[in-house]
């Protein structure tokens, strides 16, 4: 099966890095014109010089930080005016871990605008577009954790659940129109985020990073971490004419990590 993304659109968050430049490098490998979306403007643009443009794709980014939603919604919806997006890949930075007890309220409501309210601004902004041409692609990437909840990732845990309830309402209104809806339960990957997580578990176990990463690499069926680009394989199947008949879906991509069935 050949995939192909030729004359597509795709918006990617968090792609300065991690997971979402693994989605970004395969995106643009199956000819999607791709356009990244973080903060770190120098580490994008020396992203931007090594995706593959073979097939006339202009590839692009945008500078945004989550922590200002109104001025991010202002740059999105100035942005697609004029570059209308396919496929939209909403890939947000985790919260800080920890444990309920040590949470407040302000927590939550940080977490809520960094995790959700953002995730729904983009997608409000790029629906429009994606129902006129009746093909859309929207994939959400999640966590393991809201199947099986981690009690030292609880902001993460909670609002990362509220993402899969309102992306299955969200497919059941935009599948007549072509347009899908998907979310990645994500397990261990060799990224940034895993190596925080660490550093904070490993000031309170006392272990060292390398006996955590060996646990975390144990705990799944293959008995290794993730590469990022392996994410990448994942989405641009999701986002290619392939799955069209596949929506509302929470995917776990995870290694074998999960033991439940469903």
């Amino acid at each position: 099966m050949h995939i192909s993304l030729k004359n597509k659109r795709a918006l990617i968050g968090g792609s300065s890095r991690g997971i979402g430049e693994g989605i970004a490098r395969q995106l643009a490998e199956s000819g999607a014109s791709v356009t990244l979306m973080a903060r770190d403007e120098e580490k994008m643009k020396a992203l931007l010089n090594e995706l593959p443009a073979g097939e006339s794709q202009k590839h692009q980014y945008l500078v945004i930080d989550l922590q200002n939603q109104k001025r991010y919604e202002m740059i999105l919806s100035e942005y697609v005016t004029d570059n209308p997006i396919d496929i939209l890949v909403n890939n947000t930075p985790g919260p800080a871990p920890g444990y309920v007890s040590e949470k407040v309220t302000e927590d939550y409501e940080e977490a809520f605008s960094l995790l959700f309210s953002s995730v729904v601004r983009a997608t409000r902004l790029v629906l429009p577009h994606m129902q006129k041409q009746k093909w859309g692609r929207i994939i959400n990437v999640t966590s393991v954790t809201i199947k099986e909840p981690k009690p030292e990732l609880v902001l993460s845990n909670t609002i990362r659940s509220s993402i899969i309830t309102w992306a299955k309402s969200l497919s059941q209104e935009t599948g007549k129109d072509g347009i899908t809806v998907n979310n990645i339960l994500t397990g261990y990957f060799d990224t940034e985020r895993l190596e925080a997580v660490n550093e904070k578990k490993a000031e309170r176990s006392g272990k060292s990073m390398e006996e955590l990463e060996k646990e975390m690499a144990e705990s799944n069926a293959v008995k290794r971490i993730g590469k990022p680009i392996e994410y990448g394989y994942l989405v641009a199947f999701l986002a290619s004419d392939q799955a069209a008949y596949l929506t509302g879906n929470s995917i776990p991509l995870d290694g074998g990590y999960l033991r439940s069935v469903l």
